[in-house]
């Protein structure tokens, strides 16, 4: 529809349901977060290959070693700090209900010279972090044929989920650039697994700032369902299908109203659920929510 008849469903912005709702700690209401962006999925292939030859006779020359060496590289690499209009937007909102240090660093992240001794103390949350920055790390590893053979190749690959803005060759050349080694290969991975010695000029869309008319009805809904709680423009660290009305320029914003807890958090597992309760209260939001939005 998007490429033959965009003209169909062509708008101003996207809801899309698959998104955040109500984050709750026991029971009790946190926030509600609306994922505004989202990261750009790529998987990258290291590979290291040499002549091999029998294990009683080791060479300095090691194919294992070596990935494993331009895996520890990758470890210890930190990609650049950056924020986008929904990020800023995500920690302006969130500065004003955290305390303490936290919340002075988030302030210090929001100046037009962000202090990146503080990005790096929030950097030490895993969701802070890849909030901030672009993330690979290694997955899955194979190498070698038989125990008693020195490994002839070896394979590692690294999951990327990249910032609005940077596309996948980008990242793999940033990869590349980290690893620092000419020996070991560095390509991407297509969806039917194809290896590819470039990656695509395919980005996730830099978004705009949060839309007045989605959420000025939107913080006025949750006020009156769950009252005192801040309402978060924030970016997915995974993926959803707003991948591709967001690519063609509408702006998505995926909101679903239904409370999760933060320690039962089931996404993709195969235990996967949402309470009775929370799914139905999150139809009582979405209809008034649709409404609002379309007066």
């Amino acid at each position: 529809l998007i490429k033959n008849h965009r003209e169909l469903i062509d708008a101003e912005f996207v809801l899309n349901h698959d998104g955040c709702g109500v984050l709750m700690d026991k029971g009790k209401p946190l926030m509600m977060e609306v994922n505004a962006t989202e990261k750009l999925y790529g998987d990258f292939v290291l590979s290291a290959t040499n002549s091999g030859g029998h294990s009683s006779l080791p060479r300095p020359e090691n194919a294992i070693y070596e990935l494993a060496n331009a895996l520890t590289r990758l470890e210890h690499y930190q990609f650049p700090f950056e924020l986008n209009n929904i990020t800023r937007a995500y920690y302006e909102r969130l500065a004003k209900v955290e305390t303490g240090e936290r919340a002075a660093d988030m302030q210090a992240i929001l100046k037009n010279a962000p202090d990146l001794e503080a990005a790096a103390r929030l950097s030490k949350d895993p969701i802070d972090n890849s909030t901030m920055h672009t993330t690979c790390v290694a997955t899955r590893l194979s190498g070698g044929h038989a125990n008693n053979a020195l490994p002839q190749t070896a394979q590692a690959n690294v999951n990327c989920r990249i910032l609005p803005g940077h596309s996948l060759e980008e990242t793999r050349l940033a990869i590349e650039k980290v690893v620092a080694d000419s020996k070991i290969k560095v390509q991407f991975r297509e969806n039917n697994n194809v290896l590819m010695d470039r990656g695509s000029d395919r980005h996730s869309y830099v978004p705009p700032a949060p839309r007045k008319e989605v959420f000025d009805p939107l913080d006025k809904i949750v006020g009156t369902m769950w009252p005192g709680i801040p309402v978060l423009p924030s970016m997915s660290t995974g993926a959803s299908d707003g991948v591709y009305t967001n690519a063609a320029g509408m702006p998505t914003y995926a909101v679903s109203g239904e409370g999760y807890d933060r320690d039962d958090i089931r996404a993709h597992g195969k235990d996967e659920r949402t309470r009775v309760e929370a799914f139905y209260r999150g139809v009582d939001f979405y209809y008034p929510f649709l409404k609002a939005v379309t007066e």
